[in-house]
């Protein structure tokens, strides 16, 4: 996988995956990571992970449904958490491959462009 800009991968599609493709290298992920400002990879490298802390519960919902929104247009779903009442932790993974493909950095990029509030 070639590092692609942020524009680029939010002008993209996410593809149905449904195995038979290798995950992408962790110096792949480290490359792409880059583009996207505050995502990291998993001590495990098979996920990427962004966290938020939101003014109040109720800009973390928000968040989250701006995230779910997405993830049901693209076809491709984040594990989601809301600890604390505002933090807000997003995990993107293709487990049909059991590590990290196009499609887990077309969604980060595309999670960059929600309004983000107080964080």
């Amino acid at each position: 996988m070639t590092a692609t800009t942020v524009e680029e991968l939010q002008n993209k599609r996410c593809r149905p995956c449904e195995g038979g493709v290798d995950a992408c290298s962790r110096d792949e992920a480290d490359r792409q990571l880059e583009q996207l400002a505050g995502w990291s990879l998993a001590p495990d490298g098979n996920s990427i992970r962004k966290s938020w802390r939101m003014k109040d519960f109720a800009a973390g919902i928000r968040l989250l449904n701006g995230i779910a929104e997405i993830a049901e247009q693209e076809g491709h779903h984040p594990d989601l958490h809301l600890e604390g009442y505002r933090n807000v932790r997003v995990e993107l993974t293709t487990h049909a491959i059991g590590g990290l493909s196009e499609n887990d950095f077309i969604m980060a990029a595309k999670i960059g462009r929600l309004q983000e509030g107080d964080t």
